[in-house]
């Protein structure tokens, strides 16, 4: 079985349903459980991106958390 999707992040990736707590990346093999899995996790300082394996083509973009909030100005 190949995986087509990777999570990533350039810091260890943690949350509630991640299952490699502390890793940086993960291999699926379904793209709505990668984008779940990646808007239900979090790094600290570093965005979490889900890319498409064989082209390479970043597919989802999660913010830092720190980003994530929104301040109300625009």
């Amino acid at each position: 079985m190949t995986s087509d999707y990777r999570i990533e992040s350039n810091q260890p990736i943690a949350g509630r349903l991640w299952p490699a707590q502390g890793s940086q990346q993960l291999d699926v093999s379904d793209l709505s459980l990668a984008i779940t899995l990646a808007a239900k996790s979090f790094t600290p300082s570093s965005e979490i991106r889900v890319v498409h394996v064989p082209t390479g083509e970043i597919i989802f973009r999660k913010p830092p958390k720190a980003h994530a909030e929104w301040t109300g100005e625009l």
